[in-house]
């Protein structure tokens, strides 16, 4: 596998288009962050890691109001491995006037758009998620 964020968010979009209350990741650290920011903002309910060593998973409960809509509309890859995107602090685009989330690699760690523009630190952009 080439892109295992795209992967990721792969899963997720899926898992929503099926309405799936779960869905099952393979786990590294940086898509534990990934998911961490997730519940941070809001975008899903929990997440926990299941299993030992290589066969760990995470498994993300998905949020949906009372009319079965998601809370997660759009989900889309920046940075790929073809095309990297960086940007410094002052670059970072605000995603639907405010209203979505930026996640950004930056030196500090993984952090949100907003975040990174709160600490005044640039990297690269990974996902917007409304």
């Amino acid at each position: 596998m080439t892109d295992p964020i795209a992967d990721m968010l792969s899963r997720i979009r899926n898992a929503i288009a099926a309405k799936h209350s779960r869905v099952d990741i393979p786990a590294s650290k940086l898509k534990l962050e990934i998911a961490r920011i997730l519940k941070e903002e809001g975008y899903i309910n929990n997440f926990v890691v299941k299993g030992e060593g290589i066969k760990r998973t995470i498994r993300i409960f998905l949020r949906y109001d009372a009319r079965g809509t998601s809370s997660i509309t759009h989900l889309q890859r920046v940075s790929r491995p073809g095309r990297r995107v960086y940007l410094g602090a002052g670059e970072i685009p605000r995603v639907l006037g405010g209203y979505g989330i930026n996640i950004v690699s930056t030196s500090r760690g993984l952090m949100s758009g907003k975040a990174a523009r709160r600490e005044n630190i640039g990297g690269e952009v990974l996902a917007e998620i409304y």
